[in-house]
Parts: structure tokens; C-alpha cells; sequence
């Protein structure tokens, strides 16, 4: 538990009055796992936590048809793939991973994802399921991810698209897609966080007993020959924790250094190794997220914002909200800030 999460208590939101809708599109040879994390994410009643309300729909080419899943495992579709051309550029549509990537797909699949990003709804897939956005002609000229194991083949299979071999997730015009496993999480966590705020993506984190988000990249998950030390204890957790207890504090890579007996140069290579970022990155988006929170749910002027999340300054706050989240601490406060507080005096 971080200091703002202790001075800072869990406010709940109103419901909204229309729900944001989310269709789960499932044909043969999706992935249980991935199923299992939209549902979690989306199909579970949390409006209690703070949490708007979801309509998650399993869509399918023929919703009266169980499919399959490894395992044992059926999924029983609810609504027809036509139910996402009734979708609105506030809605999403969610494709799970595959467990083949060269499996066939079917056409009703690929012309119906079309359509919803010709309609202008976000789209986003889970680990493989990328290579159901690239057969459909989507991720043409952008970029995108997928498992690690499978960054290769994407790139063979579809030379037009570009593979980020190393992100846990990323976004480029509409078109989300995430590496494996896990990182289907970060990314369904992340989709709620900019659809409705940090601590509505973080209410849901918790209740999964997960982090809201994780830094670095997946190039801290391939396969490579480490010291053993490296791999039974994580040296730097405690300079870690010491930088989010105290974010308001100054903080340089010397600084933090020190506190874990190494080299600044030291230091840096093996936080590298151990969290796939920087430790200035990993520090930045550190302070990105707690001024998030403190935005949704205090009535601080900004400049006191930007001083307890630890920037210094509303200009570098502000600098670093605009390539981080793509908007204003202001306009983010705008759009995600409790109902029911008064206006900050920063408002007007």
C-alpha cells in the first residue's frame, strides 16, 4: 500500500446512466484464460467499489452454439456478431487470443471487425489475437504487439505490420493489442482506466488482487540465462517502496542509488533488468498515476498537485500528462473527477 493510497480513501462513483458496452467477439479456438480475464474485468458487479457498471456480451457467429475451449471448457455465446454494429465509439470490442495462429478464421469474424472500426469503436486484442486484427487487415501500417514466443511470426506473416517485439500493450489509432498472458490484464486494466479513470481501474485491480499497472516492458519476461541472485530476491523492492512513500520527495538515479549500496551506473542496470524501464521512467509514471488519483479525488489546485505527486511544477506535470495519457492534468480532472465535489479553485 502506497501514501496516497493510505491518506486517500475509496470514494465511490455514481452509476453511470448507460453503460459502457463491451463485446467479447469468441469463435473456435479462442483461449479460456483470455475469456476469463474479460469476464473478470467487465462482467462483475462492482459499482459498490466505485466502479461504473459494464454490459460485457459474448459475441458470436451463431449465439446458439456452445464453443468449445481447451480444457473441457464451453463458452456459451449471448448475442449475435451484428449486435456489434449497434456499438458506439464509447463502447469496445475485445478479441481473446487464439491458440493457433495459423488456424482458420472465420469470415463473419473478420468482416464484423472491420466494420466496428470503420464505425470508429475502439478494438483491442488479448496476446494472439493479434494475428486475428492482422488476418482481418487492420493492424496494416501500425503498430502492435503479441506473446514474445509469437513477435516473429507476426512480423513473417504480416510484413505491413509493425511489431513492438517488447511492450506489454499498445495503442496506435483505435487498434489495442497486448503480449501474452499477464499482459492481457494490464492491458483490460489499462482500457478501463482511460475509459473511466485511474481509480476506477484500480478499484478493479484490487479486487483481482493485482497491480493497476505494470512498468517496464515484456523484455523482462524472455527467456535468458540469469544469476541466480537476480532470480530468488528482487534487491531494489525496498528502493522502490522508499520512491512511492515519498514521491512528493526529489528523487535522482544517484539518490536512489545510494539507497541500495550500488553505483548510480550499477544501480541502473540491474533496476533495468529487473523491471524492463529506467528507474526516471519507472519514477515518472509512478508520479503520472498518484497524480491521477489525486486529481480524481482531492480538491487541490494544481500546483499542490503537481507538488505531492512529486514533479515540482505544474508546467512538468502538465508536460509529462501530454505523453503519458495524451491530455491536461485539468482536462483529466474534467473528465474523472468524483461526483459530487465542489469545483477546485485551479477550475475557476
Amino acid at each position: 500500500m502506497t501514501a496516497i493510497d493510505v491518506l486517500l480513501p475509496d470514494v465511490p462513483r455514481k452509476p453511470t446512466p448507460h453503460p459502457q458496452r463491451i463485446a467479447l467477439v469468441s469463435f473456435p479456438g479462442v483461449r479460456a484464460f483470455d475469456i476469463s480475464v474479460i469476464t473478470e474485468v467487465w462482467d462483475s458487479d462492482r459499482t459498490l467499489r466505485g466502479v461504473p457498471p459494464f454490459e460485457l456480451r459474448r459475441t458470436a457467429t451463431d449465439p446458439h452454439t456452445p464453443i468449445p475451449l481447451r480444457g473441457g471448457l464451453t463458452l456459451t455465446p449471448d448475442r449475435p456478431l451484428s449486435w456489434l454494429d449497434d456499438l458506439t465509439p464509447t463502447d469496445l470490442v475485445v478479441v481473446p487470443g487464439i491458440e493457433d495462429p495459423d488456424a482458420d478464421l472465420p469470415a463473419p469474424v473478420l468482416d464484423a471487425l472491420r466494420r466496428a472500426h470503420t464505425a470508429g469503436i475502439p478494438v483491442a486484442s488479448l496476446c494472439a489475437g493479434a494475428f486475428v486484427l492482422a488476418r482481418a487487415g487492420l493492424l496494416d501500417g501500425r503498430r502492435a504487439v503479441t506473446h514474445w514466443h509469437l513477435a516473429s511470426t507476426l512480423a513473417a506473416r504480416h510484413p505491413a505490420v509493425r511489431v513492438e517485439p517488447d511492450a506489454l500493450f499498445v495503442e496506435d489509432t483505435g487498434i489495442w493489442t497486448s503480449a501474452g498472458t499477464a499482459a492481457g490484464i494490464d492491458l483490460c486494466l489499462h482500457l478501463v482506466r482511460t475509459a473511466h479513470g485511474a481509480e476506477a481501474a484500480a478499484a478493479v485491480a484490487r479486487s483481482m488482487v493485482t497491480a493497476p499497472f505494470r512498468t517496464g516492458t515484456q523484455a523482462q519476461f524472455i527467456e535468458h540465462p540469469t544469476p541466480r541472485a537476480d532470480r530468488d530476491a528482487d534487491a531494489l523492492a525496498a528502493v522502490r517502496a522508499h520512491a512511492l512513500a515519498h514521491l512528493a520527495e526529489p528523487h535522482t538515479v544517484a539518490s536512489l542509488a545510494a539507497l541500495a549500496g550500488m553505483s548510480p551506473r550499477s544501480f541502473a542496470r540491474h533496476f533495468q533488468a529487473t523491471t524492463g524501464t529506467t528507474p526516471l521512467h519507472w519514477l515518472i509514471t509512478q508520479r503520472v498515476a498518484a497524480a491521477q488519483k489525486l486529481l480524481e479525488l482531492t480538491d487541490h489546485p494544481l500546483p499542490e498537485v503537481a507538488r505531492r505527486a512529486g514533479f515540482g511544477s505544474e508546467v512538468t506535470m502538465r508536460q509529462h500528462f501530454a505523453s503519458h495519457l495524451g491530455t491536461s492534468p485539468r482536462d483529466y480532472r474534467h473528465a474523472f473527477r468524483h461526483p459530487g465535489r465542489g469545483t477546485p479553485k485551479d477550475q475557476g
